[in-house]
């Protein structure tokens, strides 16, 4: 057959006699002028423009512009393609019915469709490059196609062609388009004026772009970009080569910023507070306020969301088209079809839609578009959640700034709720947000659902209808259940974290007392616990898996059942599939719903808290304080005054007292100007009410230093409080002076010990206040960023500073100097730290003004003395600056200009000291007697210095021996990836592998029965589901071919015989999904249990060496957040991982058997999922961690404002910390929003994938398949893929981060553990032994590990029963090493130790540790009962245990606690004193009666007193024993039989004290002579 253009059959084809524009072929040809015109002007314009372009691969971004009229332009281009795809089909379907080849019928169309594809990638290259000249040639191609198409529609109108003709209504539409297409044109023209008029209109792109730190570029680029997440490939392609860090993800666009959401939501707040302002009893409605700031956002994604459901309906009735026309095909092919002559050319719509091919197409297209609906959805929720969650936390932190003190510390609002707000009620809120179209979207996707069923079925639709209905609540309940189960897994987790926790710190303790097994056995306790109510979590999910799938299969087993009977007519193909399909549409939403009723009620509740937080009382605006704050002061030059004496320690402070008679400065009388601050009658209180302070008259004088003096609970903090505004004023005023103008003007501001002026710019803030808190409070940031605060940072000021406060020491004892973090998440300061730190910091501050409250509370003498004299009397006098200082160290009184003297909330008296002397000399002896007092403990505290301990704990935790080095790093994997010169491919390949290893650990780990088990149950899961579907198929085609043959009966008993095996599969079914459920959850929980089980006892059984060296929080970690994963995230997902696989593979499977051809067209397919899945993963996997890591700070930035309120307030900072509030929330919402969008971009990617799926399945079933049912099966199983395959994506990447929390704790189980089995049986050792206490050292070598050097070389000692020896030596010669030897925590690699004849290393451990005690030189308690912390295996009568008690003189005080030896002992032993907590130490070594005592520095942490104590037990209640004392003060050991004084791991002197002393030149003696 010949090819012609108006074909070939017809002689009157190419016949003009009646006018040109009448022959439809000649209008056709017209109509292909202007897209051939188009295609000639832009393809040159588009290759050099593309040419240019492919130097710098991107143009940037900055130079993107929206043309007006953008999206509608993209809107319509869209409908015209799909137009002309109609239109070309029409042309097809229309030719197969002629004779012969009609190309006028489809060739302009196919033209047309490449014209507009053109013309959308032209006008996207112009508008990216901004050169609206160019569009001209699209304005003219518009024009032209409007004409010609209005020519042909013209033609037709005169031909009459009826209305009814496909032809006539595309031509029609396509007038329409063409012509809106023309107007958009127009417009712009009009709007950028770049041709036809003089002055074109210079535009700017927004500004977002303009800064190139945005690289969220969603909102900025074209439509098809938009819905595609096309702009994102870059990003998930760079995560490739290397992670993706906050860098890469750039900040937020203006409009998603946390800033302009809350000017947004405070706005529409505040409305709503107006509109009830008049109604005392209603609240505003934070419901509206979110609507009215958020409600058109969420209007457009339920829009989408609509679109979305309704094309989903496309599927079924597409399905049920096919089968149908497949069918009627197969049936007819007898019966000829007559074919049309070329006059008569026109389909109808329905002929049309009767073409199968037509149908695949359309059902194609529908998916695409319900897809892209359905993303765009997703996105615009979580974008508008998101950026609530950012409006939120802003109106939250603004409020908790302005929060009233007393409702903090009246305890109305706990920070546990503040931070709760912020952690869990803004999270809830975001949730239901996204949950929020689901709402309205699922009733309309029921009914429809129900409906179409209905025509479908008939009455026996409603069956299954009902049968999901009333399943669901089923459902809710389930829902509820978990929640409740998975509170009450939290309470016990919290209980077992305590438990390992107080294990970690004190394993020291426990393995050398052998006392692992008890403490475990308590944690094994509380882990089974948690394990049974993980039990009750696990049965129900496994429930609620169940049900989802089980509900189906039993809704479909009741419709057919009862079509079956209740009608005449067999069940056709095409009813039985479509209606399958529409099953499985309709449970989604009802499953969702009980997730979206959860969630609806849990955000009413949140609503209803933040509502309560938002109306909280708050801190009274104060005025007076505000003023103009930028006050220019400058202060006077260094003033040389008196400087204070020396405060002689040694004298008696009385005598200082009174001879401290002359004032220092000259007394001027005290004028008005002069008062920094004045109280006139106040009564302040705490929000109660009742005033805390009354009748308060003070003044505060300017520029000196006024001391604020009385007992506990008078009212001095308040006081400081009450000025600072922070207490509600009840009556009277607090009068900020406003400064007079005499000051000098000398530009600059003089520090202590410099000369040139620094701080030029700034000027003192005078209504700011330096104030440090009672109880230090520190911020989660570096030691220095701690004492700035914000200030500009000086450097001889800083030094100047720290010195003052003696905190250089210390500063130098920290891992990276004062760049080390400190604070919640940072290293652990000692409480005189900390103090310190705060003190240092309101000395930095440049304020005129400075508030310490009682900032010598936790400090030793010495540091006291020195704050007092550098601090105080040299830094802040000089500056002239004005002090108040609360403090109960009366010592310092006669340094003070001023005295405030408080008593029960009032004031007692003001003024001098010597005004008090004379006036008030009953106070004044009051104070004489407290301060001898004070002078008593002066003389002992000399001997304990507590800040050389503190330095001593801190380095203990900040160097556990040569330890540093391996801090952070756990992972064999990521530590590869550091590497630089590793080459690129092995880190990329690291990057992109799955763990397998760890998977197949963590599965063998939960058993090999019920690992076979799964897998077994899971296949025949999924074999009788198919079974099912096959059966279904079979039966409704058999019934077809047999329809006209057969009788009656034969017919009944087939039905029957099919409803029967029918019936059995889907009961079978049903069974199998509880089975598989429950196995999978069951594997899941074992796996758990073993895992933590080894953890646990793998860690406590590890040498001391691993927990020196290893950080605290690390091992805690493994206990916390790994182990959590492991319990509750790992089984679904691996659930939904292996159900999502096997429904993709048991479809392709299903589909590749009813048409072997499909596997063809599987193959590129499967390409691009395997690339889409590796790409994802990988970035995925960085985002995760990102979101997770950036929502920590955001956190603990709350939680800290919440601590420090009062102190930030002082300072008046509170901008600069609302300022980093909003950059931490933006942070992490970008991470959170990046994250998002990768998911939509996988899904976007996976969704079409699966339409790809559905068109080869149906045009190969079309074209080859055997019969109607298997095409409709092929078609319902091609269906299901695009619902599945991106959660296949989703599971893999999600399990790719679980695995890791398994492969950190299988890295601790490969630790080697202690030796604890020795060569001696344990019924071998005498019960008595050790009786005597004899010990012969032999030629002793000790190493901590075998690569490292021995730390004792060679030592020989003997020790006859019961000696008394000391051990002295400096830091690191081998002392402490040497204990550890006795209990074999070290390894001994020569030499032996033999105590009562037997050597040690033969024991097992336990024996030997068992029958030795020892007290350490940190006292520790575990949380329980005295008796628990004395004797926890429960061997010893209470007779004995009070002897203990007695010997270590606790007894009376153990007597006069509630419940005596059950009374309990807090967390740590926080209840007790350090010196008792170390005498507890003493009676538990006293009541474990083994004949060898050691003390390894015992007295170091202890005062004087507890010390005489404990000497003189050791020398009567041990006096049989033999003790070894390891010394750190030397006097300690001056009564022992024996000195073994010991350097670098030798011992050097060997002799009784006395024998030593004599020696002048000795080691001891020069020992002796410096602790004297």
């Amino acid at each position: 057959m010949r090819l012609a253009f108006c074909g070939n059959d017809n002689a009157s084809a190419y016949n003009i006699s009646a006018g040109v524009l009448r022959n439809v072929c000649f209008v056709d040809a017209l109509n292909l002028v202007p897209h051939v015109f188009l295609l000639f002007i832009t393809f040159p314009i588009l290759f050099i423009g593309w040419g240019s372009q492919s130097s710098k691969v991107q143009i940037h971004h900055n130079t993107w512009l929206h043309f007006p009229g953008h999206n509608l332009r993209w809107i319509l281009t869209f409908t015209l393609l799909f137009v002309h795809v109609c239109e070309i089909a029409e042309g097809i379907v229309s030719d197969t019915q002629m004779k012969s080849r009609h190309l006028h019928l489809f060739l302009p169309a196919i033209m047309g469709f490449v014209a507009a594809t053109v013309s959308i990638v032209y006008y996207h290259n112009i508008e990216t490059s901004n050169f609206p000249k160019l569009l001209l040639a699209l304005f003219l191609y518009w024009i032209m196609a409007f004409v010609t198409k209005t020519i042909k529609l013209v033609r037709y109108c005169q031909d009459g062609v009826p209305f009814s003709q496909l032809r006539f209504c595309i031509t029609g539409i396509m007038v329409i388009l063409y012509g809106l297409l023309m107007a958009v044109e127009i417009n712009v023209i009009r709007v950028r004026r770049y041709v036809f008029f003089m002055n074109p209109q210079k535009v700017k792109p927004p500004e977002d772009l303009q800064d190139l730190g945005v690289r969220f570029l969603q909102p900025f680029v074209n439509l098809l970009s938009k819905a595609t997440y096309w702009w994102m490939n870059t990003l998930i392609i760079s995560a490739h080569k290397k992670p993706v860090d906050l860098k890469a993800i750039g900040k937020l666009p203006i409009a998603m910023r946390a800033l302009t959401n809350y000017v947004c939501l405070k706005e529409a707040y505040e409305e709503q507070k107006k509109k009830v302002a008049d109604q005392p009893n209603r609240s505003p409605s934070i419901w509206l306020a979110m609507y009215s700031a958020f409600g058109r956002p969420i209007l457009l994604s339920s829009t989408f969301r609509y679109l979305a459901d309704l094309l989903g309906f496309a599927g079924p009735l597409c399905i049920s088209g096919i089968v149908q026309g497949f069918q009627n095909t197969t049936n007819n092919t007898n019966i000829t079809e007559k074919v049309k002559d070329s006059s008569n050319s026109y389909l109808s719509s329905e002929e049309f839609l009767r073409n199968v091919y037509v149908l695949a197409v359309l059902l194609f297209l529908a998916l695409i578009l319900q897809r892209t609906f359905l993303q765009a959805s997703y996105y615009v929720t979580t974008e508008t959640g998101i950026n609530l969650r950012g409006a939120l936390l802003a109106m939250i932190y603004n409020k908790i700034l302005r929060l009233s003190t007393s409702n903090l510390s009246m305890g109305e609002m706990t920070l546990g709720q503040i931070n709760n707000l912020v952690a869990i009620e803004t999270n809830q809120l975001m949730w239901f947000l996204f949950l929020c179209p689901n709402l309205w979207a699922m009733p309309v996707q029921i009914i429809m659902g129900v409906i179409l069923l209905y025509n479908l079925l008939g009455v026996s639709a409603l069956v299954g209808a009902a049968v999901i209905v009333l399943l669901a609540p089923i459902q809710y309940f389930i829902a509820t259940k978990l929640a409740e189960a998975q509170k009450s897994t939290l309470d016990y987790s919290t209980e077992r974290l305590k438990k390992t926790n107080e294990i970690l710190k004190g394993i020291k303790l426990l393995k050398l007392y052998a006392w692992e097994h008890i403490f475990c056995t308590s944690v094994e306790e509380t882990r089974m616990k948690e394990l049974t109510s993980l039990k009750t979590f696990a049965l129900h999910t496994s429930l609620s898996i169940f049900m989802n799938a089980a509900i189906p299969i039993a809704a479909v087993l009741a419709t057919f059942v009862t079509y079956a009977y209740t009608t005449d007519k067999p069940l056709q193909p095409a009813q039985a599939f479509a209606s399958l399909s529409l099953f499985h549409i309709l449970v989604t939403p009802l499953f969702l719903l009980s997730t979206v009723v959860r969630f609806a009620v849990k955000a009413i509740v949140s609503v209803q808290k933040l509502n309560e937080f938002l109306l909280s009382d708050e801190i009274g605006d104060d005025s007076w304080r505000g003023g103009d704050s930028s006050v220019a002061y400058e202060s006077c030059k260094k003033h040389t005054g008196l400087h204070t004496k020396a405060i002689n320690r040694r004298q008696p402070l009385r005598y200082q007292l009174e001879s401290y008679e002359q004032p220092r400065k000259p007394t001027r009388p005290v004028e008005i100007d002069d008062i920094a601050i004045k109280v006139t009658n106040g009564y302040f209180s705490w929000g109660s009410g009742l005033a805390t302070l009354s009748n308060i008259n003070i003044r505060i004088p300017t520029g000196q230093m006024t001391m604020i003096v009385g007992q506990v609970g008078c009212g001095k903090s308040s006081l400081l409080l009450a000025i600072l505004g922070e207490m509600q004023t009840l009556e009277g005023k607090v009068h900020w002076s406003k400064l007079p103008d005499r000051q000098m003007n000398t530009e600059g501001y003089f520090s202590v010990n410099e000369t040139e002026p620094s701080f030029e710019a700034s000027r003192r803030n005078r209504y700011s206040v330096a104030y440090a808190a009672q109880k230090p409070w520190l911020l989660n940031a570096t030691v220095e960023e701690n004492i700035i605060f914000g200030s500009p940072f000086n450097k001889q000021r800083y030094k100047a500073v720290t010195d003052a406060c003696s905190l250089q020491p210390d500063i130098d004892l920290l891992p990276f100097g004062d760049q080390t973090e400190i604070g919640e998440r940072g290293i652990n300061l000692s409480g005189g730290q900390r103090q310190r730190i705060c003190v240092a910091r309101a000395l930095y501050q440049n304020t005129n003004i400075v508030f310490l409250d009682d900032p010598f509370s936790a400090l030793d003498i010495h540091l006291s003395d020195h704050l007092m004299q550098e601090g105080i009397l040299k830094f802040l006098q000089e500056d002239k600056r004005t002090l108040v200082l609360v403090t109960h160290k009366l010592q310092y009184l006669p340094h003070a200009d001023w005295i405030i003297a408080m008593k029960d909330g009032m004031v007692l008296r003001e003024g001098t000291l010597k005004d008090i002397q004379n006036k008030d000399v009953e106070l004044y002896e009051h104070w004489k007697t407290l301060m001898n007092r004070q002078d008593q403990e002066l003389e002992k505290d000399m001997e304990a210095d507590q800040t050389t301990l503190e330095r001593k704990t801190l380095r203990r935790a900040m160097y556990p021996r040569e330890s540093k080095s391996q801090l952070e790093d756990e992972d064999e994997e990521e530590e590869e990836e550091e590497d630089e010169d590793d080459n690129m491919s092995t880190v990329l390949r690291l990057r992109t592998k799955m763990p397998w290893k760890t998977c197949w650990r963590y599965l063998t780990s939960g058993g090999f029965f019920l690992l076979f088990l799964m897998i077994f149950s899971k296949l025949l899961k999924h074999s009788v589901i198919v079974a099912i579907d096959y059966w279904l198929a079979t039966w409704t085609s058999m019934d077809n071919v047999n329809d006209v043959r057969s009788t009656d009966d034969v017919k009944s008993t087939n039905k029957t015989y099919h409803v029967a095996v029918f019936s059995i599969l889907s009961g079978a079914g049903i069974v199998l999904c509880l089975i598989t459920s429950l196995t999978v959850e069951w594997m899941g929980l074992t796996a758990a249990k073993n895992l933590h089980h080894n953890l646990l006892n793998k860690i406590i059984l590890g040498p001391i060496r691993f927990f020196d060296m290893t950080p605290l929080g690390l091992i805690l970690n493994r206990f916390s957040a790994d182990t959590n994963i492991i319990d509750q995230h790992i089984p679904p997902t691996l659930e939904s991982l292996t159900r999502s696989t096997l429904l993709c593979l048991s479809a392709i499977g299903m589909i590749s058997y009813a048409t072997p051809w499909f596997l063809v067209a599987l193959v590129p397919l499967g390409i691009a999922f395997y690339f889409i899945q590796k790409y994802f993963r990988v970035a995925s996997k960085d985002l995760q961690e990102l979101d997770d890591s950036t929502q920590l700070p955001l956190l603990c930035h709350f939680s800290e404002t919440a601590e420090g309120l009062t102190t930030i307030r002082a300072f008046r900072h509170e901008a600069r910390f609302k300022q980093r509030m909003l950059e931490l929330t933006d942070t992490n919402n970008i991470a959170y929003l990046f994250l998002s969008a990768a998911n939509r971009w996988l899904e976007v990617r996976t969704d079409y994938l699966g339409a790809c799926i559905v068109l080869t399945a149906a045009v190969t079933s079309i074209t080859e398949g055997p019969h109607s049912g298997f095409v409709g099966l092929g078609l319902l199983y091609a269906l299901t893929i695009t619902n599945y395959l991106n959660w296949v994506v989703r599971n893999l990447a999600d399990l790719e981060v679980q695995m890791g929390a398994v492969k950190k704790v299988h890295s601790f189980l490969n630790m080697e553990s202690e030796n604890y089995d020795g060569y001696l049986d344990p019924s071998q050792v005498p019960k008595d032994w050790p009786q005597e206490g004899e010990i012969k050292i032999e030629n002793l070598c000790v190493r901590y590990e075998n690569n490292l050097k021995p730390v004792l070389k060679h030592v020989k000692a003997y020790i006859k029963p019961g000696q008394k020896v000391g051990i002295c030596g400096r830091t690191g010669s081998g002392k402490s090493s040497l204990s550890l030897a006795f209990f074999r925590m070290v390894d001994i690699f020569d030499g032996r130790i033999v105590i009562d004849g037997i050597d040690i290393s033969k024991l097992p451990l336990h024996t030997l540790r068992s029958r030795l005690s020892i007290i350490l030189q940190d006292p520790i308690l575990f949380s329980g009962s005295i008796r628990f912390n004395l004797d926890p295996e429960c061997k010893c009568t209470d007779d004995r245990l009070w002897e203990a008690l007695e010997i270590a003189q606790l007894k009376n005080m153990v007597k006069s606690l509630p419940g005596g030896l059950d009374a309990m002992v807090t967390e740590g032993g926080e209840n007790f004193s350090v010196g008792q907590r170390q005498l507890f130490c003493l009676a538990r070594a006293f009541v474990r009666k083994s004949s060898i005592l050691i003390m390894d520095e015992a007295t170091a942490s202890i005062d004087m007193a507890t010390e005489n104590i404990l000497q003189k037990v050791v020398m009567t209640a041990f006096a049989d024993r033999t003790v070894v004392t390891i010394a750190h003060r030397v006097h300690t050991i001056l009564t022992a039989d024996l000195v073994i004084v010991m350097k670098r791991g030798n011992i050097l002197e060997y002799d009784t004290p006395e024998n030593l002393l004599s020696q002048e030149d000795g080691i001891f003696a020069s020992f002796v002579r410096a602790d004297m």
